[in-house]
C-alpha cells in the first residue's frame, strides 16, 4: 500500500472500532488502514486468536483495506517506547496516510493515553530527514486527530455517521468476546452494556451537532481556516 488516506492506530483490536466505526465506514471508498500495536493479551475474555478473529471480521464489516496486528506487550506499552514509536514511524513512511488517528489522550486505561502519545512521537519523528533514513523517506501526515474511546468529553470536531451507525453496531458486535455476557465470561464494564453505552454517545454528539449520531475528534494543533467563505 504506497499511499492511505486514513491510518488508525489503537492500543487493542477494538479500539479503533469504538472510537471511529462509523468515520471508517463514511469513508469506505477512500483508502483504510487499522494499525493495532498489540493483541490484547491480557484481556478478561477471549483469546488472542479469537479477538483477531473478531477484528478481521469487524474490519470486514467496515470495508478496512488492510489491518495490522503487532505485538508488543499489553500493558506494556511503555516499556517499548522507542520500539513502538520506531515501528509506527516505519508504518506511516511506507503507507503515507494524508490523515493519522489515535486514541484520546484522556481515557480511564492506560494504554489508551500511552498510545496517543507514542503516535504523536511518531508522527513528529516521521517528517524528519534526518530522523532514522532506514525507516524510510520521511513523510508527516497532513493532520493528526484523537478519537474517543471511553467517557465523554467535548470534541474539537465531529463527523456525521447517522448512516453508517448500523454498520458500526455491528462491527462492535463482531467482538463478542469482548461485549457479550455469557455464563462462562468474567463480568467487565465491557459486557455489561458498553456497545449501548457507545452508541449513545454517539447519539448524544449527534445531536450536540444537529444530526442522529456522530463521532468526537479532538485536534493535535490547533488548525487555521485561510478562507471563511471558501
Amino acid at each position: 500500500m504506497s499511499h492511505t488516506d486514513i491510518l488508525a492506530v489503537g492500543a487493542h483490536p477494538d479500539d479503533v472500532e469504538i472510537g471511529m466505526g462509523g468515520t471508517l465506514y463514511k469513508y469506505r471508498d477512500k483508502k483504510t488502514m487499522i494499525v493495532h500495536l498489540t493483541q490484547a493479551e491480557l484481556s478478561s475474555n477471549g483469546t488472542v486468536a479469537t479477538r483477531l478473529e473478531e477484528s478481521k471480521r469487524a474490519c470486514d464489516i467496515l470495508n478496512v483495506d488492510k489491518t495490522t496486528t503487532l505485538t508488543f506487550p499489553d500493558r506494556g506499552l511503555y516499556t517499548q517506547r522507542d520500539k513502538v514509536i520506531d515501528e509506527l514511524v516505519k508504518i506511516i513512511r511506507e503507507t503515507k496516510p494524508r490523515f493519522l488517528f489515535a486514541p484520546s489522550k484522556i481515557d480511564r486505561h492506560p494504554d489508551h493515553g500511552m498510545c496517543a502519545e507514542l503516535v504523536a512521537e511518531a508522527f513528529f519523528n516521521s517528517g524528519i530527514k534526518r530522523f532514522k533514513p532506514e525507516l524510510g523517506d520521511a513523510f508527516r501526515p497532513k493532520a493528526l486527530y484523537f478519537y474517543q474511546i471511553n467517557g465523554l468529553h467535548t470534541p474539537d470536531f465531529t463527523i456525521d455517521i447517522s448512516k453508517s451507525l448500523e454498520k458500526k453496531q455491528e462491527a462492535l458486535e463482531a467482538f463478542k468476546s469482548q461485549f457479550e455476557s455469557t455464563s462462562t465470561s468474567t463480568q467487565t464494564p465491557l459486557n455489561n452494556g458498553y456497545v449501548e453505552d457507545v452508541l449513545a454517545r454517539d447519539k448524544l454528539i449527534g445531536r450536540n451537532s444537529g444530526v442522529l449520531y456522530a463521532e468526537g475528534f479532538l485536534t493535535h494543533h490547533q488548525y487555521i481556516t485561510k478562507e471563511l467563505f471558501n
